[in-house]
């Protein structure tokens, strides 16, 4: 950093300038620095051309040094947005920002595409270094990969979701479905993964006796075995075993859930939900692996805040969490039970001391959140 002219100083100051000149940085250690900073940095001159990033930057940026050089702050090809999918116009770029007012820009948060096509978040600080005279020399932008942080803001502070609407042909349709009749409408409770990279799904439904449920249910070729876990009151539930991916696999593995499974004789309507922030094409994509010619016909936006759910969720282990789900939706805290400690362990290929090791830590930590302050957590 430059020094202002002794005259212009007073006392105090000039005994500051005094000891930063005895605390200066030799050049070739300052650049050492640059390198080993764990946070990206690039120095742009006046002009607005880049003349030094370091490895951090490349990095994050995936681009080499040259590439980065051969650019000015203002290229078309940095392809950068705000949150809401605008582009950032050259003139609110903080390096023009900077080089127009000479004053710092603090926390400016964007997006940008990178050269194969996926996205980063990026949290950047821009500074002015200037000359003798007080004009801004060079301009220096630390930055950092804050992609992370802003899924995990986005999952606790999102209050949206999206609910989804697929519609399939007849070639979907189970063929003991196949004939006149109305709608049945079969709804997903859960779907729990399993160590072996299989799935468990939970299913109920009161448009279909209990034996035409298993019936209905063996016939797609995805599960690989059924067992009814109950029939009151015409309403009748099952557990599935299912292959690593199936059409109701999508939404979870999105970050939603599947919600239901509508068949008619002649088509199949898959219904489920997603983030708010997470696109339906994406979903669509995965549905027409199983079913070429899905359509999506419906989607709405609707508020659905799930925030103790999520940080109870990120505090439970993986498999934690998928003992709590299939115990409760196996029926294992029901009265009498659907599913016996045995059973649920054996899903998991797993011991039942083991098991209920991993059901009393997620109930303890379901609770903890539930009755303690658990702001530390969310925040």
């Amino acid at each position: 950093m430059i020094d202002r002219p002794e005259a212009d100083r007073s006392d105090g100051e000039a005994g500051d300038s005094e000891a930063n000149e005895r605390a200066t940085i030799p050049g070739n250690l300052a650049r050492q620095v640059f390198e080993a900073s764990p946070v990206g940095t690039i120095v742009l001159d006046a002009a607005g051309e880049m003349v030094f990033a370091n490895e951090r930057a490349a990095e994050t940026l995936d681009l080499s040094r040259a590439e980065i050089a051969a650019r000015t702050y203002d290229s078309p090809d940095w392809n950068i947005y705000y949150d809401d999918g605008r582009p950032v116009p050259a003139d609110e770029n903080p390096v023009a920002r900077v080089l127009e007012s000479g004053d710092p820009v603090f926390g400016f948060e964007h997006w940008i595409e990178l050269p194969d096509g996926s996205e980063r978040w990026l949290s950047s600080n821009t500074t002015p270094v200037p000359d003798e005279s007080g004009a801004t020399e060079y301009v220096i932008v630390a930055f950092e990969d804050v992609t992370a942080l802003k899924r995990r803001e986005k999952q606790l502070t999102s209050d949206h979701v999206r609910r989804l609407e697929f519609w399939a042909d007849e070639s979907a349709v189970p063929p003991s479905l196949r004939v006149e009749g109305g709608d049945t409408r079969i709804d997903v409770d859960s779907i729990v993964p399993l160590p072996d990279g299989t799935t468990v799904q939970y299913m109920g439904t009161s448009d279909l006796t209990a034996s035409e449920f298993v019936t209905a249910v063996e016939e797609v070729p995805h599960y690989l075995d059924v067992r009814l876990l109950s029939s009151i009151d015409g309403r009748s539930r099952v557990e599935a075993h299912a292959e690593p991916t199936t059409v109701s696999h999508v939404f979870p593995s999105l970050g939603g859930r599947a919600c239901a499974i509508v068949v008619t004789p002649d088509e199949v309507r898959f219904l489920g939900e997603l983030p708010g922030d997470v696109d339906p094409r994406l979903a669509a994509d995965g549905i027409r692996e199983f079913h070429s010619e899905a359509e999506l016909v419906s989607e709405e936006l609707v508020y659905s805040p799930h925030l103790l759910y999520d940080v109870v969720a990120d505090a439970l282990t993986d498999r934690q969490l998928a003992a709590l789900d299939a115990a409760y939706f196996g029926g294992y805290f029901e009265t009498p039970r659907t599913s016996t400690g045995e059973e649920l362990a054996d899903r998991f290929d797993v011991t039942r001391q083991t098991f209920n090791q991993h059901l009393r830590k997620a109930q303890r930590t379901v609770f903890r959140h539930l009755f303690e302050e658990s702001g530390a957590d969310a925040r």
